[in-house]
């Protein structure tokens, strides 16, 4: 809990440095909603900038009900559960979201949650006497806490461009009502219909003070997203009425809102990490003997030899029918004993063992299974077994006191290079194992951190019909000198003495750009972000480049993102991998 709430004021002193200069909040009754014990926070939604803000405005924590897409994303919802955010499907009720939401309403937490189910503006919207779905008033009825209207303007201006130039300071205007209280002497139905209509009056009481006190004008209120980012192609359009209406709407809707977004979720991500990373220091004495010593070690070896796997006799054996899970020791011994024991687990289509099968290769700091079995499940579908490997130090590997991935990428470059190897060697084994039994063609689909060991496997690995890097890591130099993410490990990194020189002598076995593939270059598909700042989109066209003849996606969304699977999935079919 005290990590959680540490995370929630280091991201929310992030969005205050973001936000500070490009957006003026104006608040009215904030001390409603800083008043003690638990209670609902109910707002209408506007904009995704809607959370951040009103955030900024509330001094307690606020443990915000989610969309479902959002956790989808490994990082993203390993960061989202981080500051205490939990999921909500919008098209259906969802009992543990509902027993998560009362569980906290009663231990006295602010929870905060959008009635209209989405982003919505004029008729569909609350502000103007759309009705409200029955959640809120359900949550407060069953947790008995009462329910605090809130009210944003302005957040909408934020997906034009020009509302992001320094300094220009886009006001932005929140108002608090008075609580309504649960009326417990009420009967259930009675309570929850009373809930409902003095939520509505209040939604129109607060929207109709703040046009008045702060005098807005039309501009100031809702409009759609898609309207606010063409707001300049329409300008253009409506000075020259008989000009080429082509390009503007497309330029205008695609980029603009999702280069804010993919910026705000890359810079708070980097961020958390670098936060995280604070708790591995180097021993400045030790670690740039063991790093030159440990280069040298590697520097004479090819990556064949590197990642070379030793045979693993008793694991054809554990693969049974169905979905098995696989478990053996790992050739790689390291200092944690739980990371020492590999795991996967496979999903066996009707076809059987003999099927192609597709390594599915998880990325960094991952947060749930569930996306990657849905995954595997349409896999199978179409013909292909599959199977998840638990990459070192994730999931079943995590050592004790330590959070889901944290220790496969901090300023140890050592026992980064180790894990990178084992997961690497590991797939081999796996690979070798699905041979004997009859397999005789693989395909790799890994996303960020499994996508750098993807192409690490294609650097020593043959049998490929297809090789999907989504937001790989592909060149390490980059990663470690100029990424976002590793501003605290570059600066462990000069402490030690660590010098770029050094790393660079064992880029020819972790450094996928400096390397050239084992398999054929036509089966590996490149997919990059267009506003990835972690792997950006430059470092994926110069592998494309560099590995001839593989192809190359690109996404509108950053490194992290919902698009990106679903669109790598379909070029795949189009291919014919699939």
């Amino acid at each position: 809990m005290e990590i959680k709430t540490a995370s929630y004021r280091a991201g929310k002193l992030l969005v205050k440095l973001l936000f500070g200069c490009v957006a003026r909040v104006r608040v009215l009754r904030r001390e409603n909603a800083n008043r003690a014990g638990g209670f609902l926070l109910a707002t209408n939604h506007i904009s995704h900038f809607d959370p951040f803000l009103i955030s900024l405005a509330v001094r307690r924590k606020i443990d915000w009900m989610t969309m479902a897409e959002f956790f989808r994303s490994p990082l993203l919802g390993f960061l989202l559960r981080g500051i205490d955010a939990f999921p909500a499907e919008r098209d259906r009720a969802d009992l543990k979201t509902i027993r998560t939401a009362i569980e906290r309403l009663k231990a006295g937490r602010v929870v905060g949650l959008f009635p209209e189910g989405g982003i919505r503006d004029g008729t569909r919207s609350l502000l103007e006497g759309a009705p409200l779905r029955p959640g809120a008033s359900t949550l407060a009825q069953i947790a008995g806490v009462p329910v605090l209207p809130c009210v944003i303007l302005g957040s909408d201006r934020l997906y034009s461009k020009r509302h992001w130039l320094p300094l220009r300071r886009t006001p932005i205007w929140i108002a608090f009502g008075n609580p309504i209280s649960p009326f417990p002497e009420l009967q259930k139905s009675h309570t929850r219909a009373r809930i409902e209509s003095e939520l509505a009056v209040a939604f129109k009481n607060l929207y109709a003070e703040l046009r008045e006190k702060f005098r807005l004008t039309a501009d100031d209120l809702p409009h759609p997203p898609r309207e606010r980012m063409n707001c300049r192609a329409s300008a253009s359009l409506a000075a020259h009425p008989n000009g080429n209406r082509s390009g503007f709407p497309t330029i205008a809707r695609n980029h603009r809102m999702h280069r804010a977004m993919a910026t705000t979720f890359d810079s708070l991500i980097c961020g958390s990490l670098n936060l995280l990373h604070t708790r591995h220091r180097l021993n400045s004495d030790k670690s740039g003997r063991e790093m030159a010593r440990y280069v040298t070690e590697c520097e004479r070896l090819t990556p064949q030899e590197y990642y070379a796997a030793p045979h693993q006799p008793d694991l054809a054996t554990t693969l049974v029918n169905g979905h098995a899970t696989i478990a053996w020791n790992s050739p790689i011994r390291t200092h944690f004993a739980a990371n020492n024991i590999a795991h996967a687990e496979f999903f066996q289509c009707a076809q059987g063992i003999r099927a192609p099968t597709v390594l599915l290769l998880h990325a960094l700091m991952s947060t749930s299974r569930d996306g990657h079995r849905r995954c595997a499940e349409r896999f199978n579908q179409l013909g292909w077994n599959a199977c998840f490997l638990h990459l070192p130090y994730h999931f079943s590997r995590v050592p004790r006191g330590y959070w889901n991935g944290e220790l496969a990428i901090t300023a140890d470059l050592i026992r980064n290079a180790e894990g990178l190897r084992q997961g690497v060697i590991e797939a081999r084994q796996l690979m070798a194992t699905l041979r004997e039994r009859g397999c005789e063609e693989f395909g790799v689909l890994g996303t960020s951190y499994g996508g750098w060991i993807g192409a690490l496997l294609a650097m020593v690995e043959r049998d490929f019909r297809f090789v999907a890097l989504m937001a790989p890591i592909v060149n390490v130099e980059h990663a470690i000198w100029k990424s976002p993410a590793a501003r605290f490990m570059r600066r462990e990194l000069r402490r030690a003495n660590i010098d770029p020189s050094l790393v660079a002598r064992h880029f020819h076995l972790s450094s996928p750009l400096h390397t050239q593939p084992l398999c054929d270059p036509a089966c590996v598909l490149f997919v990059t972000g267009e506003f990835d700042s972690i792997a950006p989109a430059g470092e994926i066209e110069a592998i494309q480049q560099k590995w001839r003849g593989s192809e190359l996606l690109r996404v509108q969304q950053g490194h992290f993102g919902h698009r990106m699977m679903p669109e790598t999935i379909a070029r795949l079919k189009q291919r014919g991998d699939l």
